[in-house]
């Protein structure tokens, strides 16, 4: 079956990469939660999108030149509704112990193809592994270097190579470069594509999916996993769907 990814948490109905779109992700039944890691100018890991701040903080500047007490005190929620003003940067720390105890799926986007992060691997892994929660974490990037650098790793087997370009030979580049599996936009899903990747073992991802229809074809392909904005309209396709297999 496949999974129902929210991503940055329910990110249509509160702020993206927030506990308040994290928890309605949970409520909505979502199967996992996709969140981006970005490190502060200390090095801290933070979920956060952008690489710089001005869409959600109202603010100048580059994530790498602020302190995470720095970022604490923005508010990323009263851009998006006055009833989430209040809304704070969330840490990588922060967020893995409240996912820790609930049976969620957890997809960490490595945002390090803009800005090169120094160490952004080593320390996203280092993490991971302290919570011990490598055996339910996939790690997904545009950066070909990055998916190199996650490779080395001897714990981490699943990676994802993000692309939204075409490319005739997508599979086995994406294997060429250390990658497991392959995160594609919703323009590059092919039948064929999904039909050699299966023959190959290869996992295929879409983003981002939102509209009935997308959701439908998604489902009825057998993708992996679906990266959506609304976790309840996929759950509840999805679940129609299969129960019109069943009857």
């Amino acid at each position: 079956m496949t999974s129902i990814i929210a991503h940055r948490g329910a990110s249509n109905y509160a702020p993206e990469n927030s506990f308040p779109a994290f928890e309605l992700a949970y409520e909505m039944k979502a199967d996992g939660i996709e969140t981006d890691v970005q490190l502060t100018k200390d090095n801290i890991p933070v979920l956060f999108h952008d690489e710089g701040l001005q869409r959600i903080f109202g603010v100048k500047g580059w994530i790498t030149q602020f302190t995470l007490d720095e970022l604490k005190q923005l508010d990323m929620g009263k851009s998006f509704h006055t009833e989430f003003a209040g809304t704070r940067i969330v840490t990588l720390e922060e967020f893995l112990i409240w996912i820790k105890d609930k049976p969620l799926i957890l997809h960490l986007e490595l945002k390090n193809n803009k800005i090169a992060h120094k160490n952004l691997e080593k320390i996203t892994y280092q993490l991971i592994k302290q919570y011990q929660m490598l055996d339910r974490t996939y790690f997904s990037t545009f950066s070909d270097t990055s998916i190199t650098r996650l490779a080395s790793f001897d714990e981490i087997s699943n990676i994802g190579w993000l692309t939204k370009r075409s490319r005739r030979d997508l599979l086995a580049y994406a294997l060429s470069i250390g990658a497991t599996a392959v995160h594609i936009k919703h323009t590059l899903l092919r039948q064929q594509l999904i039909n050699e990747a299966m023959k190959n073992g290869i996992p295929v991802r879409v983003y981002t999916v939102n509209s009935t229809r997308l959701l439908n074809r998604c489902f009825s392909y057998k993708v992996n996993s679906i990266f959506t904005d609304v976790p309840n309209r996929a759950f509840a396709v999805r679940k129609a769907l299969y129960r019109s297999f069943l009857s």
